[in-house]
């Protein structure tokens, strides 16, 4: 699969006249608890030649492909990137932090991470997590029998809602640092329900695991209590140095190329 992702992501530079400048694992293969049957969530950051932005009319800004049982790929154009982070994008911070790096150029990475702690909304990371959470909650969790796959989600998002409540800093995408957050209680169970999703497909279900459902909602009202209070503050403002990023990366990019 690394292969085939390495080849994909070549063809798209080819295909479309645009340069990778990032691509990560962004689904439960980076979390840290796939199945074996998971798909590859494959998410990447692309930018056009110069020319390409300097029309009156905006491009596309979306690379979306059909999903296969396998592979799931998609990315974002990198004003649009830049633009996302500069409004707190939960999705975008992750993918930024993701453990499982398929391509990376012009120190991609290590350019927007300096800037993401300037960038984080807490009360917008809370909102997001939130809105997750409480899908899992309300949707997927009512029944006497759940998918596994579900409850860790919502476990997942009701960590980093609880880390964003908690502690001044981005919550990590790993669940293994999240569930530090996790009541001793609790831990056993969820080590009981890792070692059965490491062999279960993605439809697997289990028994609902009431304690831990209880805990789950238990967050969603802590968080949403914390959400109405939660002052819209950033530490600063990067506007100005996203700028001279977006810039720079343009003209680096395709500095080969002239």
């Amino acid at each position: 699969m690394h292969s085939r992702i390495q080849t994909a992501l070549t063809s798209l530079e080819a295909t479309h006249g645009i340069r990778i400048l990032y691509a990560c694992e962004s689904g439960s293969r980076a979390w840290g608890f796939a199945s074996p049957n998971s798909d590859f969530d494959v998410r990447f950051i692309y930018c056009h030649p110069p020319a390409w932005y300097l029309t009156l009319d905006e491009g596309r800004d979306t690379l979306n492909f059909p999903i296969d049982d396998e592979l799931d790929l998609a990315g974002w154009e990198l004003r649009k990137a830049l633009r996302l982070l500069r409004a707190s994008n939960a999705a975008l911070f992750e993918w930024l932090q993701s453990p499982v790096v398929y391509h990376e150029a012009l120190g991609f990475r290590a350019r927007l991470s300096a800037l993401m702690p300037s960038a984080f909304n807490r009360k917008a990371g809370l909102h997001h997590y939130l809105g997750q959470l409480r899908h899992g909650v309300e949707e997927d969790l009512t029944s006497e029998e759940i998918r596994l796959k579900r409850l860790f989600y919502a476990l997942r998002s009701a960590l980093a809602a609880r880390w964003i409540r908690e502690r001044p800093t981005l919550p990590p995408m790993e669940f293994a640092p999240l569930r530090e957050l996790l009541p001793i209680a609790l831990q056993a169970d969820v080590d009981e329900l890792l070692t059965r999703k490491a062999t279960a497909n993605e439809k697997t279900q289990v028994p609902n695991p009431t304690a831990l459902v209880a805990f789950l909602q238990a967050e969603l009202a802590a968080g949403q209590a914390a959400r109405e209070t939660l002052p819209v503050l950033r530490p600063g403002n990067v506007a100005s140095e996203l700028d001279v990023v977006f810039q720079a990366l343009i003209s680096e990019a395709f500095a080969e190329n002239e």
